[in-house]
């Protein structure tokens, strides 16, 4: 029982880190004056991703390395069929021009090339896990000079939600910031020991527990911030968190994970990362299905029907 107890403690730490982390992030972006594109896809993002990264990185330390990879994967599949799934079930999901010629394109490369290092190098090496890093920087890069480029054609509207988010100061802001750091650290000691606890109690793999419920914990602060941009009709903050966040599982948490110590895996499937590729090149078919560029709430359904049926395998096959 008290292993339980630790588990739902360390997901209800992680929420209030994460909210902490959200509000602090995009409290300082905006003192800062960057564009909402730019906090969404990068501030945003890497905010939402803290639970993954502390998760990780705890596991890492603690020689579970199968953690650190079902936390990555299991967090990716979540966010597009989940997280997504139940942001077109409350609004028309539009993916912008951006999206869908630049930052897409980058996730279904990470996604490919993850694939391909797991196959070849059964694991994640530091130098590979170096290049995971290169490759981030080289995309932030790039989105920020797109930004740049299109604010100078036309100024970006303000965006309500981060307004509205973001009316602290900059001290208060990174009062927040270091807050949201601080108790995400402790949130993601209590769910990776509960998460080894009961896998050893109830003789279940790691691998299953880290990619059904230690994925879901550590997919919260992308759904809430999804569902909140959903209802504001904040459609460049509802995807762009979601795919910025997805890359930043794979380039920059594994990158650096890898980089602290190599990461060879035992028992991650890959029927696991043939799920989240799969899931990822869903976003493209449910867009070419629907209409303008949408995900419709019919795909959305489907989304979160497919994670039902993943989860339901994982379990009976676990």
């Amino acid at each position: 029982m008290q292993y339980f107890i630790l588990l739902i403690l360390g997901f209800a730490v992680l929420v209030v880190g994460g909210e902490f982390l959200v509000k602090g992030a995009v409290g300082i972006a905006r003192n800062l004056e960057i564009s909402p594109l730019v906090i969404g896809m990068t501030v945003v993002s890497f905010a939402t991703s803290a639970p993954e990264l502390f998760v990780s990185l705890q596991a890492v330390l603690n020689g579970s390395n199968d953690i650190a990879f079902g936390n990555v994967i299991g967090s990716n599949i979540a966010n597009i069929t989940l997280v997504l799934g139940v942001t077109a079930l409350i609004f028309r999901v539009k993916i912008s021009d951006q999206t869908a010629t630049l930052n897409y394109p980058v996730l279904l490369l990470a996604s490919l090339i993850f694939g391909a290092v797991m196959f070849y190098f059964n694991g994640i090496p530091q130098e590979v896990g170096f290049l995971f890093i290169i490759l981030l920087l080289l995309f932030s890069w790039l989105l920020i000079s797109n930004s740049r480029k299109e604010n100078l054609k036309s100024p970006p509207d303000e965006d309500e939600f981060l307004e509205e988010a973001s009316q602290d100061s900059l001290f208060k802001s990174l009062v927040f910031l270091i807050a949201g750091i601080l108790v995400l650290k402790f949130g993601a000691d209590y769910l990776v020991d509960g998460t080894i606890a009961i896998a050893k109690k109830f003789e279940i793999s790691e691998r299953v527990i880290a990619v059904t419920v230690v994925a879901i914990g550590t997919s919260i602060p992308e759904l809430a911030t999804s569902i909140v941009a959903a209802l504001k009709k904040e459609h460049n903050l509802a995807v762009g968190n979601l795919i910025g966040s997805n890359i930043f599982n794979i380039l920059f948490i594994l990158g650096i994970s890898s980089l602290i110590k190599p990461l060879p895996f035992q028992i991650i499937s890959n029927l696991d990362i043939l799920v989240m590729t799969g899931a990822t090149l869903l976003v493209v078919l449910s867009v070419a299905i629907g209409r303008k560029n949408n995900i419709n709430r019919i795909s959305g359904g489907v989304f979160i029907l497919g994670y039902i049926c993943y989860i339901i395998f994982l379990i009976f096959r676990g």
